[in-house]
């Protein structure tokens, strides 16, 4: 796909629902009592692959995508049933991760696998605590990673080999949080996770609602099995990481000015506004409210003429997602932008420091790769060239708004890829910039 530079971006936007909300609610709804509705669904392939998911585990999911409404027909903690093929995730790390923890308390076996960036992806990091509280969890090749066994801990739906723990989590990872929590569902005692940073909060706020019997003290969540859960109606906020590719774009191309509305600033999400704010950037939220646990407003951004500064530390978990747009921007921002603490990217649907300082390089950009980091000298020019997306959705997205400011043309390889998070992304681009 190609693109050229444009001189400004204008006008109103509404972002999708939120991947990571909208993942946890199939799965809850799933485990519920009723039928959970959830408006606002991210309609994108990881989100399917959850709803692919459950519905092999016995679960009925009705799809309404024009009203962007799904309801999942919930049979209980209990209430799933063994898939008659290998569950496949697609290229969801939050499916993988997330279900597993569920499987494990499951009274039959599963197996499951993903597209060939999934199988490259780290699994000791939910295996060792799952194994820890006594599930039968293992990786089919030996090498860490995808395919996955899981052999189900409960012997009837009365009796569960699972054990809770208190696990001390070396990362701040949301997937790795979540997934002990679920296990922690179906444990004999209660289990809890304590984070050396606290990771996005979600699944926390979400089970909350649903029933689960919870408490989160600090950087520790507790949680206490065999809850009954309960269907709600979920209602999904706009995802503040694919908000974040628009507010990039409108603070770096002059004469801009945005609104986006309903986006989720949840705490644990709205690392990027703090940053973009330390930049120097022109950015408000308007119409600041309280949605079923999680903050929601509308996010007013303009054009402003932006300098460096230096990522690190507890925010990092905050902005993972966002830091490879966080690169494009510092790029066009005066003086340089350090970002540590960051070695996580790595381990993403490609390794996203290596990925984004060779092909920052080829634009033209000084940009650097550290061991857990990067760091760009803001200030250049960038050229228009070929970029290899390495099918990853944020990739893709970063270098199209790279392209907004660029000389020349710029062509993105695998840029399909966005229908992971943004299906919609080219075509809201496209609208918001046509008048230039």
């Amino acid at each position: 796909m190609k693109f050229h530079k444009v001189k400004q971006i204008n006008g109103t936007l509404t972002v999708p629902g939120d991947k990571s909300i909208s993942h946890r609610a199939v799965m809850f709804g799933a485990l519920a009592e009723g039928t959970t509705e959830v408006h606002n669904f991210l309609n994108g392939a990881d989100c399917l692959s959850t709803i692919q998911c459950f519905r092999q585990l016995g679960i009925s999911i009705e799809e309404d995508p024009e009203k962007q409404v799904i309801r999942i027909h919930g049979k209980g903690l209990h209430g799933l049933t063994p898939s008659s093929t290998i569950l496949d995730v697609g290229n969801s790390g939050t499916t993988l991760r997330l279900i597993s923890g569920i499987l494990s308390g499951q009274t039959f076996e599963s197996n499951l696998t993903g597209d060939s960036s999934i199988q490259k992806r780290p699994m000791n990091r939910v295996i060792t605590p799952l194994s820890l509280m006594n599930a039968d969890i293992k990786t089919v090749l030996g090498n860490g990673c995808a395919p996955l066994c899981i052999h189900g801990s409960y012997q009837n739906e009365t009796k569960s080999t699972l054990k809770g723990i208190h696990y001390h989590s070396p990362i701040a990872s949301a997937q790795v949080k979540s997934s002990i929590l679920l296990a922690g569902l179906y444990a004999e005692g209660e289990t809890s996770v304590t984070e050396p940073n606290v990771s996005r909060n979600h699944t926390e706020l979400m089970l909350k609602e649903f029933g689960a019997n919870l408490t989160v003290n600090d950087k520790t969540v507790t949680i206490q099995p065999e809850p009954k859960l309960i269907a709600q109606n979920v209602h999904v906020p706009g995802d503040i990481s694919s908000a974040a590719y628009f507010l990039a774009a409108t603070c770096i191309l002059p004469n801009s000015e945005l609104v986006i509305n309903n986006v989720g600033v949840n705490p644990t999400r709205d690392g990027i506004i703090d940053v973009l704010l330390a930049m120097g950037a022109d950015l408000t939220k308007e119409d600041l409210k309280n949605q079923e646990g999680e903050a929601v407003c509308n996010l007013r951004v303009r054009s402003s003429k932006l300098h460096g500064t230096v990522i690190e530390g507890s925010i990092i978990p905050r902005l993972i997602d966002e830091i490879p747009v966080i690169a494009v921007v510092a790029c066009f921002a005066e003086g340089d932008t350090i970002i540590k603490d960051a070695a996580e990217l790595k381990v993403k649907e490609s390794n996203r420091i290596d990925v984004m300082v060779q092909q920052l390089k080829h634009m033209g950009a000084n940009v650097i790769a550290t061991e857990d980091g990067m760091i760009i000298h803001g200030g250049q020019n960038l050229t228009g060239t070929v970029i290899d997306s390495k099918e990853d959705h944020r990739i893709a997205m970063s270098f199209a708004i790279a392209s907004l400011m660029a000389e020349g043309e710029t062509t993105i390889q695998g840029a399909e890829c966005v229908n992971i998070s943004y299906p919609e992304f080219y075509q809201d681009l496209h609208r918001l910039t046509c008048n230039n």
